[in-house]
């Protein structure tokens, strides 16, 4: 059984609530996200997006 298989076994059987899940899935994504790096073509990406969001041409999401 794989190290992933092991979790996701462990998580079934503690049959958490969809909070608690949803406080699993930030932990990993913050998780993942300081892994990342940051580099000049990331921040130009994030300049363009924020820009189209500004200007209407594309829509925030806001995750819940």
């Amino acid at each position: 059984m794989s190290k992933v298989e092991k979790i996701e076994s462990s998580i079934q059987e503690l049959h958490m609530a969809p909070s608690e899940l949803r406080e699993i899935r930030d932990w990993l994504d913050d998780m993942l996200e300081d892994d990342l790096e940051f580099t000049s073509e990331f921040e130009a990406k994030i300049q363009t997006s924020e820009s189209d969001m500004r200007e209407g041409r594309a829509a925030r999401v806001v995750r819940q």
